[in-house]
């Protein structure tokens, strides 16, 4: 009987205790912090490729006949002028071809003199029918030959000629040597590389592209270009061709781009970075702060006067290595989550706080 009686009182205790509870009004959240960020520059969003300073034109030197390489003049770096002997193979082989050709053609011109003399005395005879027409004939026939054989003798000494003033590589252009590929004592053949010739003029810069990125590039296209060791200055430069195939080996696509900079600006061989800004981009957001769902691509922004979040749609360009081309839907002016976005809601509270965990918005005034 005492239990039941105390039954009663323990229930009326837990109603009265749930509907204290009831009346009571729910906590607030607390803000969750936000990191955040300004819209960067699109250029600062660009693309970077690793490029090298290239002269515009660009020749491998080789000897027009083959031979051992007895002299070699010049070394890398070493600037040339046009007509200046680079190197020498040896030259006695095509010095005797030389005499033996200069010799044939003292033959010929002696068997066409002969030849011209004989037809002269069988034309005078002829002309006072002391021969026949036939002998006359034979005499032309001879004169016609040699006259051939004499031709061709002048062109094999011409030939000979030549070849003896092919054993001297000569510079092409004003340049500088940008490789040397042949040494003193090697036997070369002909057409064989022995330098390359950077030469003296516009400078561009060759970088490579992935193949997933090469629609991406075409002829016109403008670029910026900056030097390693001149980090924060950049030209303007155009794409000037793109390789119609891919390397076999990388899998890359070959680019060249000139570059509007000084002349004494660009040496040869400096490293560089091109930079692929999207044309129509004003700005740019960091990778993780995009959102990518069923309706499209947005990104979080801060509401300064009610520190909420709202979601606003954006239109993006080419995804780059760490941030994202926008361009449309957002102001440079406006506070953008950077990352975490994935944990916000609709008008969900946050304190936007930077890199470094401070605030960048003004506390509250209290009331």
């Amino acid at each position: 009987m005492r239990v039941a009686a105390v039954l009663p009182g323990v229930v009326l205790a837990s109603v009265l205790a749930l509907a204290a509870c009831a009346g009571e009004e729910k906590p607030a959240e607390a803000p969750r912090p936000a990191l955040v960020t300004r819209p960067l520059r699109a250029d600062a969003a660009a693309t970077a490729y690793p490029g090298e300073v290239r002269a515009r034109e660009e020749s491998v030197l080789a000897f027009r006949i083959g031979g051992a390489l007895i002299e070699r003049r010049v070394d890398v770096g070493d600037r040339v002028r046009a007509g200046q002997v680079l190197a020498v193979i040896d030259p006695r082989d095509v010095a005797q071809q030389a005499g033996a050709a200069r010799a044939q053609l003292a033959a010929a011109e002696a068997q066409l003199q002969r030849a011209r003399a004989d037809r002269q005395r069988i034309a005078a005879l002829a002309a006072q029918q002391l021969v026949s027409r036939s002998t006359l004939d034979s005499a032309e026939a001879a004169l016609a030959a040699a006259q051939g054989q004499a031709e061709a003798a002048r062109a094999q000494a011409a030939i000979a000629r030549n070849q003896a003033a092919y054993a001297q590589l000569r510079a092409p252009r004003d340049g500088v040597i940008a490789r040397r590929e042949a040494e003193v004592g090697q036997v070369v053949g002909a057409g064989q590389p022995v330098f390359a010739l950077a030469a003296d003029g516009g400078r561009e810069v060759a970088f490579a592209v992935p193949e997933g990125e090469a629609g991406a590039l075409r002829p016109g296209q403008a670029v910026s270009v900056e030097l390693w060791s001149r980090p924060g200055q950049r030209w303007r430069g155009r794409v000037r061709e793109v390789a119609p195939a891919a390397d076999p080996a990388s899998r890359t696509f070959a680019v060249r781009a000139t570059v509007d900079a000084p002349a004494d600006a660009l040496a040869l061989g400096q490293s560089a970075r091109v930079y692929r800004v999207a044309e129509a981009a004003s700005l740019a957001v960091p990778l993780a702060a995009v959102q990518r769902g069923a309706n499209g691509t947005a990104v979080w922004v801060v509401d300064p006067a009610s520190r909420t979040v709202r979601l606003r749609p954006v239109r993006t360009g080419p995804f780059a290595e760490d941030a994202v081309p926008v361009l449309d839907g957002l102001r440079g002016d406006e506070w953008v989550v950077a990352a975490g976005g994935h944990l916000l809601r609709e008008g969900q509270a946050v304190t936007p706080v930077d890199a470094r965990n401070r605030p960048v918005l003004p506390a509250r005034a209290e009331r």
